[in-house]
């Protein structure tokens, strides 16, 4: 398991991770420890910059995938294809000027579990950049109300 994050460290753990095939990229996100990890969660942020206008709310096509790795018990996460970009259809000024913006995954966000003890590798086509998000919840639990 990665405990200290060292070069070193991370290099043992990734042998279980095999090299990006042709086409693709492997990131890997090693996390900090935390104090309780039970109340943080990893989203990844899935996509490409495109420049477009500022107006519209803009989503690729594709569908992120979780693959056991034989022998390991470890999960990677895979993107074999981006998909069609697709958008709102808003009437924009042509005379505004395109800007860029980075475009993720169309749906709901998975929420991942956050573990500092192990490397998060992910891979995607090349082009496609990945970025994460930490969500963080707090010890307050609330009862639902029965009716």
């Amino acid at each position: 398991m990665l405990t200290t994050g060292s070069a070193v460290d991370i290099a043992r753990e990734l042998k279980a991770f095999p090299p990006a095939c042709e086409g693709m990229r492997r990131f890997v996100i090693t996390l900090p420890p935390q104090a309780d990890e039970d109340l943080l969660k990893i989203q990844l942020l899935i996509g490409k910059t495109v420049k477009l206008d500022p107006q519209n709310r803009y989503f690729f096509g594709g569908r992120l995938e979780t693959e056991t790795i034989q022998g390991w018990g470890y999960d990677r996460y895979v993107l074999k294809s981006l998909g069609p970009m697709a958008g709102t259809l808003m009437a924009v000024d042509p005379n505004v000027p395109k800007i860029a913006r980075f475009i993720t995954l169309g749906g709901e966000p998975e929420l991942l579990r956050y573990n500092s003890r192990l490397p998060l590798v992910v891979y995607v086509p090349e082009g496609v950049e990945v970025r994460y998000r930490i969500w963080r919840g707090d010890n307050r639990v609330d009862n639902a109300r029965h009716q």
